[in-house]
Parts: structure tokens; sequence; C-alpha cells
């Protein structure tokens, strides 16, 4: 299956800037949707309420789902890749 990866970075609460992959069906295009599971991730980390728009989540590429972000598209609609920052 295909995923569309969003590229975001997200500046905490402590000023430093969290950056992370949010992985969708290639096929919702909805950024409100999108932008949401991007909240709910940050609200697991304790950022809740920061700003997160197209200006921070950008569609970078697609690629094909490992069966691990199958699970979890399965299972909640999204799948999360840290990158840094957000320890």
């Amino acid at each position: 299956m295909p995923v569309a990866v969003y590229d975001t970075y997200v500046r905490r609460k402590d000023g430093t800037v969290m950056h992370f992959d949010i992985l969708v069906p290639a096929t919702l295009t909805n950024l409100a949707t999108i932008h949401g599971y991007g909240h709910a991730y940050l609200h697991t980390k304790g950022q809740e309420g920061q700003p997160l728009t197209a200006e921070e989540c950008r569609l970078c590429h697609l690629e094909q789902a490992t069966p691990l972000v199958q699970a979890d598209l399965d299972r909640q609609g999204y799948h999360i890749i840290e990158m840094s920052g957000c320890q």
C-alpha cells in the first residue's frame, strides 16, 4: 500500500524543535485530518497546544508501507516516525 510521508517540524514548549514524519494512506489528502493525527501524537509527548499547520507539516514523498506501518494504519489511521527532538 502506498503511503504519503508528511515531514513535520514543531517547536516544543521548551523552545527546541521536534522533527517527525506522519505517514498516512496516499489516498488521504485532508490536511485537517493529517494535522489532527499530528496533534494526537504531540499530546502523547506532552506537547499539546503547539502549532501544527501546513508551514510545519508538508507532504514530502510517497513510499510503500512496511508491515509495521500497515498495522498502525489499520489500527489508528496513521504512523509516526520520530526523527529528532521527540524524546
